[in-house]
C-alpha cells in the first residue's frame, strides 16, 4: 500500500493524527526534503528506508514505490502542506494505476491556513469576502491564461498566492492592473508555523519593498485582501440573536410576544 500524506505547513505537530499513524507503521518513506520538516520523520517507529524526493525524478520515485509494494511493504509518500495543492501527485497516482498498485490519500494542513493562523486571520469575513482564491504566478511552470493574476484580482476576494515570492514586483503590478488598489492590505508569511516564521503586514503596493526589508526571498506565501487587517466587517449572522437556526431559536426582545 502507498499512502500519500500531507505533512502540514511545517510545525512537527501540525500533521494529522492519521498521517502520523501512517508514518509510524511505514516501511518506506519518500519525503519532499526541500520543504518537509525532517522532524516529522521522527514519528517513524520501524526504522524505515528513507528517500528524499528533492533529488529524484518521477521515474525514480515510482521505482522505489513499485519495489517496496512488490515486497509487501507499506510506503508513505510525504508531501508538504496538503498534497492536493501543487503536489504533483496525480502523475504519481496514474503511474501506480498502470502498475495495479493500491494507494490512498491522507490530507494535510496547507500553508495558506498555517499563514492565516500565524496572523489570527479569517479569510471569509462577512461583508468583506466570502471567497478564497488560491493561485500562483507563472514562472518556469506556466499557468493557464484564463487563470491570470489580473483575472482573479478583479474579484477583490481574499487571495492566497503560492510560489511567487521571487516575483513580488510583478505580482504587485499585476494585482493593481487587475483592479486591486495599491493600498489593499497584504501579508507575507515566511515559513509559516516553522520556528523561524516571519510575518510582514504591508500593502499590495509595497509587497516587494517589504519582503526586501525583511530579507525574504523564498519559502513564503502572500495573502491579499481586506480580510488581512480585518478592519471593517459585519458580525456573523450565524451567532446573531435575531437569526434563528435549526439548533437555536431567535432570541426574544423586550416587548416581543
Amino acid at each position: 500500500m502507498v499512502s500519500f500524506v500531507g505533512a502540514g505547513p511545517g510545525a512537527r505537530d501540525l500533521i494529522t493524527v492519521r498521517g502520523m499513524r501512517l508514518i509510524e507503521k511505514a516501511d518506506v518513506i519518500i519525503y519532499a526534503g526541500s520543504l518537509v520538516n525532517p522532524e516529522i520523520l521522527e514519528y517513524a517507529q520501524k526504522s524505515p528506508e528513507i528517500y528524499n524526493s528533492a533529488v529524484m525524478t518521477l521515474e525514480e520515485v515510482i521505482k522505489v514505490m513499485s519495489t517496496a509494494d512488490a515486497s509487501g511493504k507499506d510506503v508513505v509518500r510525504l508531501h508538504t502542506g496538503d498534497q492536493s495543492l501543487y503536489g504533483a501527485v496525480r502523475e504519481q497516482m496514474d503511474e501506480l494505476d498502470r502498475r495495479g498498485i493500491i494507494y490512498e490519500s491522507c490530507p494535510g494542513v496547507s500553508a495558506c491556513f498555517g499563514a492565516a493562523a500565524a496572523l489570527d486571520m479569517e479569510f471569509t469575513l462577512p461583508s468583506v469576502s466570502q471567497s478564497l482564491i488560491i493561485t500562483r504566478m507563472e514562472g518556469r511552470t506556466p499557468v493557464p491564461e484564463k487563470e491570470s493574476i489580473e483575472s482573479f484580482a478583479a474579484h477583490n476576494a481574499s487571495m492566497a498566492i503560492y510560489l511567487s515570492t521571487g516575483m513580488l514586483d510583478e505580482l504587485g503590478s499585476r494585482l493593481i492592473e487587475g483592479g486591486i488598489s495599491a493600498e489593499t492590505p497584504a501579508a507575507i508569511v515566511y515559513k509559516a508555523t516553522h520556528p523561524d516564521e516571519k510575518t510582514v503586514i504591508c500593502t499590495v503596493g509595497t509587497l516587494a519593498k517589504s519582503a526586501a526589508a525583511y530579507g525574504i526571498t523564498k519559502t513564503a506565501i502572500v495573502l491579499v485582501g481586506e480580510a488581512v487587517t480585518h478592519g471593517d466587517y459585519d458580525r456573523s449572522r450565524l451567532y446573531d440573536p435575531d437569526f434563528e437556526t435549526l439548533y437555536r431559536p431567535k432570541t426574544k426582545k423586550a416587548g416581543d410576544r
